[in-house]
């Protein structure tokens, strides 16, 4: 699975030393990822770890033992108190000073799995300059409100009206974007329902989240589809912005809001086309036509 890493079209790839390592087999993994970290060689821009939380005797281990040049973030589990992120922050600061790294280089991605943790999210999100994304772990927050359901991202069973997850996700994006940080949905663990990872996908997408994590290479590419935005919607928020810029220079008099087609566009107009384009240019997207 190491190796098959390496070469797949996902932003981030973090090898994973907390829930998919068995408690017996927690040195040989983290000997292992230790390796393969000196060793690099991944086509992902971001490369991670996920060490345990703080609550188990494993975490201080992980982290001395993988912090290498290689290592771009720290993913820390069961995130439920801003201490839990300044711990590792001086931790890290320490392990990049012996190892000769730029302090602050390593950067740390906190998983919100609990109520708790819900609770707090605000104050985690300003717990740490080096925090880079908020994630949620819908499977321990499920366990952790005692949600009837083991399908897990999926609605409870009983719940047919709204999103049982709509309030924990709208919490952890308020608090990513009141602090700058991007927001992450969490995993979809039905690795061979497509259909069902593009809807929840989706719907995570549709709030503003920049992402999902992925456990199967065959839902990488429906992540990127989904999460980027349509060529539709891309050209039109083009054509806002172009518009917008014209009406409101000189030459276009000066007006701050203006008809485009049958749509009135004015200021708070050109702030939600940036963000649609901004995220269709990360995609790769490019304008087709121009009028």
């Amino acid at each position: 699975m190491v190796e098959k890493s390496r070469s797949l079209d996902a932003d981030e790839v973090f090898l994973d030393l907390e829930d998919a390592v068995a408690p017996a087999a927690k040195d040989d993994a983290r000997a292992l990822v230790a390796a393969a970290l000196r060793e690099g060689g991944w086509k992902a821009t971001t490369v991670g770890v996920r060490v345990n939380d703080w609550s188990t005797q494993w975490t201080y281990r992980d982290v001395v033992d993988v912090v290498c040049a290689q290592l771009d973030c720290v993913v820390l589990p069961k995130v439920e108190s801003p201490d839990h992120v300044v711990a590792l922050d001086l931790l890290l600061s320490q392990l990049e000073r012996a190892h000769g790294l730029d302090e602050g280089s390593i950067g740390i991605e906190a998983q919100i799995e609990s109520a708790r943790g819900l609770v707090a999210a605000n104050a985690i999100a300003a717990a740490s300059k080096r925090l880079q994304s908020l994630v949620f772990g819908p499977a321990d927050f499920m366990a952790s409100v005692n949600m009837r359901g083991l399908a897990v991202g999926e609605q409870p069973p009983g719940y047919d009206v709204g999103d049982a997850f709509h309030h924990a996700l709208m919490t952890i994006l308020v608090a990513a974007r009141a602090h700058d940080l991007q927001a992450i949905d969490g995993p979809y663990l039905q690795i061979r329902d497509v259909d069902g990872f593009r809807r929840q996908a989706r719907r995570s997408a549709a709030l503003g989240y920049d992402g999902k994590w992925v456990l199967h290479p065959d839902q990488i590419a429906i992540g990127n589809e989904v999460f980027a935005p349509s060529q539709e919607d891309f050209d039109h928020a083009e054509e806002i912005l172009a518009a917008y810029g014209a009406s409101t220079s000189d030459a276009g008099g000066r007006r701050g809001a203006v008809m485009l087609g049958a749509e009135m566009i004015d200021e708070a107009s050109r702030k939600m086309a940036e963000v649609v384009v901004a995220k269709g240019r990360a995609a790769g997207l490019r304008r087709t036509g121009a009028n």
